[in-house]
């Protein structure tokens, strides 16, 4: 644990210094004497536990609190100690951890700071079993598809099926190897979201699913072609044989594989 001392008594200080020292448990401790120079500590470092005198000079011990919350500082798990009794029940409406009387003995004070580390475990707990929530969600097989609308009815399909997209005046046509459906679309839109499953443009009016290429044709004419899964050819145009070097990201042997 790293805990932080608010009090402004040089006694009470060193009496929680000396508990502190002792515990096995307490990394790293240190001591403000009022609310502002805890704010600066605690805007520069991370506490896990706060010792705090409601009765700090320039500032109540639960206007402290409130201010760490305007900030957006993290807010320690925090232990009021005290000489009044009558805050009590304010502090505690702040979600205190305990609330301590003084004089305190060091058990009284160990059972706060034990009482202390077991809300800080169980909040670190939490945090990585949210963690890892979140880490199972985004690691499950996603099963993306594409809700078309055809001859009346809504079907849908899964965009790694379709082999290529070819643009039809103001309609487009996707291809799969068994089928295929005309829609009233535009390419460069069915382009931005076909990007995400692996299709590039080869052409204005046409993309391809890098997953069903086969072989990148070279001409004498300095143009190349695609032949896809099937033995189709596509033809690819000046503009957009940049598009062709992911293909050849991953490769066996040396030299130059396109003057792209």
């Amino acid at each position: 644990m790293r805990v932080l001392i608010v009090d402004d008594e040089p006694l009470t200080q060193t009496a929680l210094a000396n508990v502190l020292s002792a515990r096995s448990d307490v990394e790293h401790f240190d001591s403000a004497n009022d609310a502002i120079e805890a704010l600066e500590k605690l805007a520069t470092d991370s506490y896990d536990v706060l010792l705090l005198d409601i009765n700090v000079l320039d500032l109540s011990g639960t206007e402290l609190v409130d201010h760490l919350r305007e900030r957006d500082l993290p807010l320690p798990s925090i232990v009021f100690v005290t000489e009044r009794l009558e805050h009590a029940i304010a502090a505690f409406e702040k979600h205190t951890v305990d609330y301590v009387l003084k004089p305190f003995s060091n058990q009284r004070i160990g059972e706060a700071l034990d009482r202390a580390s077991r809300r800080a475990k169980g909040e670190q707990a939490a945090k990585l079993i949210e963690a890892l929530l979140q880490l199972q969600k985004l690691s499950r097989p996603q099963y993306p598809r594409i809700a078309i609308k055809t001859k009346g009815r809504i079907l849908f399909i899964n965009p790694t099926d379709v082999v290529a997209v070819q643009a039809e005046g103001n309609y487009v046509l996707l291809q799969r190897e068994s089928d295929s459906y005309l829609l009233r679309e535009s390419i460069t839109l069915v382009a931005e979201k076909l990007e995400p499953y692996g299709f590039i443009r080869i052409h204005r009016s046409a993309l391809v699913n890098i997953a069903f290429v086969v072989e990148i044709k070279t001409y004498s004419t300095g143009k190349y072609g695609l032949r896809v899964r099937g033995g189709k050819e596509y033809a690819v145009t000046r503009g957009y044989k940049k598009n062709l070097k992911s293909l050849t990201e991953f490769r066996i042997g040396s030299g130059a594989f396109l003057a792209v």
